[in-house]
């Protein structure tokens, strides 16, 4: 059995986060640093502990925050002293947070791993083209070299983000639906798997499950995206988004997460601290995977896919090992695929791996609901899963795991285990 990547005993404890929104609705007038100092300050009030390390990200940039970390710290409860450095993994960016913090600090450090994302207040730039000529036009000395330079506002051009790979040209989107067609992933049961996550996270918000998870922010003391009303006849109705023309399209926007504001954060602690924490939801990191595929072959968002058998292989599990399965929901066809592959013995073969892990227990997977249902914050959303994660195995009593994956743009993923 290979050596496991966590090396000394550290824990993750639930944290806080903000209701997530639409973008352009709720929250549009909120910015990622006031979030993010918000879900910081809610943090320390809750454990009245000060973290060495704070470990944040966002997707999306701000030219304004080149350190979003250091800069929501600097404005937040937390200590100046306190040590905080930005990262950014797409769509996993608050799960690599997690799993960089879990191999940084000792085993008396507390970190706090989180990330935010404000989709209604994307920055707009201008062209590299523009950003060079409005540089020179200022440099220059006199009004005959201000004038030579003129001729350069008409080729002013703003840059706006596609929303695409920077190396494919296409969208996640995109991505996911050449993938669903490949492994023949139908439109009913994606359909049918987004019901299942809104209906989910009702009977978790019937059961109070996240009132000690979410805090009211800005106005705003639950979940908007969430549909109560979802049903898969009106889903069936929804023309898919990302092919149009084949007749073979099958994301729609009732089987996909929606951009998304929020803000997350979890606990990262020392096994000589954890003592400290008041919070009933505690479990240990027992360790951790990424992967990174070639997307044309593979797929843009099927790295875990490869990350997860050799992760339960490293820890002789196999999937009905697994307590609580919370694979991140980008696309229903997303998880689906994952699944497929998993239980692909020729792809288990590719991956490297020759354990027998059995047949996938969808009945554990997401029970109380995931990014289809809840939003999905680029930055937030691996806080989000891991807290919640936490929170479901502490519940279920001792010796349970659970097993949380998100993927990434870029063929990227990563992958955690933890055990109550």
């Amino acid at each position: 059995m290979k050596m496991k990547k966590i090396k000394d005993e550290i824990w993750v404890v639930s944290g806080w986060r903000t209701p997530f929104a639409k973008n352009d609705k709720e929250l549009r007038n909120i910015g990622a640093v006031e979030m993010s100092v918000s879900v910081l300050n809610k943090m320390k009030d809750a454990q009245h502990i000060n973290p060495a390390y704070v470990v944040w990200g966002t997707v999306i940039p701000n030219l304004a925050h080149s350190n979003i970390a250091r800069d929501i710290v600097l404005r937040s409860k937390i200590d100046d002293t306190t040590i905080a450095f930005s990262t950014t993994l797409a769509c996993g960016t608050s799960l690599a947070a997690a799993i960089q913090s879990a191999t940084m600090i000792t085993e008396n450090e507390v970190a706090i791993a989180g990330g935010v994302e404000s989709l209604s207040n994307l920055q707009l730039g201008l062209s590299t083209q523009t950003s060079k000529w409005i540089r020179a036009f200022g440099a220059a000395k006199g009004f005959l070299d201000k004038l030579k330079l003129m001729g350069g506002i008409f080729k002013f051009r703003l840059y706006v983000p596609l929303g695409v790979n920077a190396v494919t040209g296409k969208s996640m989107g995109q991505h996911a639906e050449i993938t669903a067609q490949r492994l023949g992933i139908k439109r009913d049961d994606q359909d049918k798997f987004a019901l299942k996550s809104h209906q989910n996270y009702f009977k978790a918000k019937e059961n109070d499950f996240f009132k000690d998870l979410i805090y009211p922010a800005f106005g705003i003391d639950e979940d908007k995206i969430p549909r109560k009303s979802a049903t898969l006849e009106k889903m069936a109705t929804l023309k898919p988004v990302f092919d149009k023309t084949s007749g073979k399209g099958s994301i729609t926007a009732g089987n996909a997460s929606l951009f998304t504001d929020g803000a997350a954060a979890a606990w990262i602690v020392g096994k000589n601290r954890i003592a400290a924490f008041s919070s009933p939801y505690k479990a240990r990191m027992v360790d951790w995977e990424m992967a990174g595929v070639n997307i044309e072959e593979e797929g843009i968002l099927m790295s875990p896919t490869f990350a997860i058998p050799r992760l339960l292989e490293r820890n002789g599990l196999k999937y009905n090992d697994i307590d609580v399965w919370e694979i991140h929901e980008a696309f229903a066809s997303q998880v689906l695929s994952t699944i497929h592959n998993l239980e692909n013995k020729a792809h288990l073969k590719k991956v490297g791996t020759t354990f027998d892990f059995g047949k996938f227990p969808m009945e554990k997977l997401n029970p109380n609901g995931s990014s289809i249902s809840i939003g999905h914050p680029f930055g937030a959303t691996g806080a989000r899963i891991l807290s919640q994660a936490v929170k479901e195995i502490s519940q279920m009593g001792q010796g349970k795991k659970a097993l949380i994956s998100v993927c990434a743009d870029g063929g990227l993923g990563a992958v955690v285990l933890i055990e109550n």
